[in-house]
C-alpha cells in the first residue's frame, strides 16, 4: 500500500442524518401537505394529480363525505393511524373544516404525538 504511505488513514462512518422516527415524521408531514393540495382540488370539484413512474395518478383523499359531514383520517402509507389509541378519524361538519384538521395532524406529527402510532404501522409493515 505504498500509494497511501504519505496519507493518514482512518475509518469514517457518515453521521446519521436523523433517526428513523424523524424520517417517518417527515414522510407523514409531506403526505399531509399533499392532502392539503387534494383538499384545494376538491373545493374546485377536481381531482389532484401527482406524477409517478408511470405518468400521472390521482391522489386519494384522506377525507370521506358521510353522516352529514366528513371523516378525515391521517394515514401512514395506506393505513390510517390511531389518533388517540382507538379512533382513526376526525369528524368535521364542512369541507372547509378539513384544512384545520390537516393542520392539527401536522402539529401532532411535529410534536411527536403520533410517533407511537407511526411506529405501530411501520412495524406492522415489516411483519
Amino acid at each position: 500500500m505504498n500509494q497511501f504511505a504519505k496519507f493518514t488513514l482512518k475509518t469514517f462512518a457518515s453521521p446519521p442524518t436523523g433517526t428513523s422516527i424523524e424520517s417517518r415524521r417527515g414522510k407523514l408531514i409531506s403526505a399531509i401537505e399533499t392532502q392539503k393540495l387534494v383538499l384545494a382540488a376538491a373545493r374546485k370539484g377536481e381531482a389532484h394529480w401527482q406524477s409517478s413512474k408511470n405518468g400521472k395518478r390521482a391522489v386519494r383523499p384522506w377525507f370521506t363525505a358521510q353522516d352529514g359531514g366528513y371523516y378525515v383520517q391521517c394515514r401512514y402509507g395506506a393505513r390510517p393511524l390511531l389518533l388517540d389509541g382507538k379512533n382513526n378519524a376526525v369528524f368535521v361538519s364542512k369541507l372547509d373544516d378539513i384544512g384545520p384538521a390537516l393542520d392539527a395532524f401536522t402539529a401532532a406529527a411535529q410534536s411527536g404525538a403520533l410517533d407511537e402510532a407511526i411506529s405501530a404501522i411501520a412495524s406492522r409493515k415489516k411483519a
